[in-house]
């Protein structure tokens, strides 16, 4: 019986390992989840929702359990609603994690419990409500709902200098938002609104027309002495 063993204690466990990666990892991570964003927008598994919050809960567990049959992928997690490092009232929508490791990237430590790099997610279009601003993907009337206006504020990702939003396209095509967005973005230039300049507009890097996904890229000055942030701009097609 076990009331008559010796009296014995035993512990089991591992240290995580120490990983050492070059910068370009993170866009390699952002090409990772723009190849699966597809993948787990066709799903037959995939609860049907249309809200964000629940699209985005979705994604990051398609893309930690993608990130466990990837190789070089399975020491990372994907947590949603993360709280900013800087800014704790402010709530990351996607925030890549080691997992089982502590991962250096040009000398920066991440262990589980530090974002590697900022994700912001939107809905294309905004939901209509009288306190929404269909610019949301850019900026708000009132307020800092704007996904690249959190950024250039430094109310998301202000210790980065790479960052990334991804748009669930859920109308229309990415053509069109492509010319919507810019068009608001120009607006802002042209009216002078302070810290908007031609430098904020996206830049088309890749469209793939069979698998509906698009990657843009930007570059954004920002406020209060911060350093200028890169955005990569993943948009899949829902509809």
């Amino acid at each position: 019986m076990l009331a008559d063993a010796p009296d014995t204690s035993a512990q089991a466990g591992a240290l995580s390992k120490d990983v050492h990666l070059q910068g370009t990892f993170l866009y390699e991570l952002l090409d990772f989840i723009a190849d699966e964003l597809p993948r787990w927008r066709d799903d037959p598994e995939r609860p049907y929702n249309a809200a964000e919050t629940v699209l985005t809960e979705h994604l990051c567990d398609h893309l930690t359990s993608a990130s466990r049959h990837a190789q070089g992928w399975d020491n990372l997690q994907f947590r949603s609603e993360a709280v900013d490092e800087r800014r704790k009232e402010r709530k990351i929508d996607i925030a890549p994690k080691p997992c089982g490791a502590i991962i250096y990237i040009n000398g920066r430590r991440h262990t589980q419990y530090d974002c590697l790099l900022p994700i912001e997610c939107k809905r294309l279009p905004t939901p209509k409500d009288k306190d929404r601003d269909e610019r949301e993907y850019v900026i708000t009337r009132n307020g800092s709902t704007g996904g690249i206006q959190r950024f250039k504020a430094g109310y998301h990702g202000s210790t980065y200098n790479l960052g990334a939003m991804i748009a669930y396209v859920q109308e229309e095509t990415t053509a069109v938002w492509c010319n919507r967005i810019s068009g608001w973005i120009s607006e802002l230039v042209k009216s002078a609104q302070p810290g908007w300049t031609a430098k904020d507009l996206l830049n088309l890097e890749h469209d793939d027309k069979t698998r509906h996904l698009a990657v843009f890229r930007s570059f954004h000055t920002r406020e209060k002495g911060l350093q200028e942030i890169e955005l990569r701009h993943l948009w899949v097609e829902m509809n």
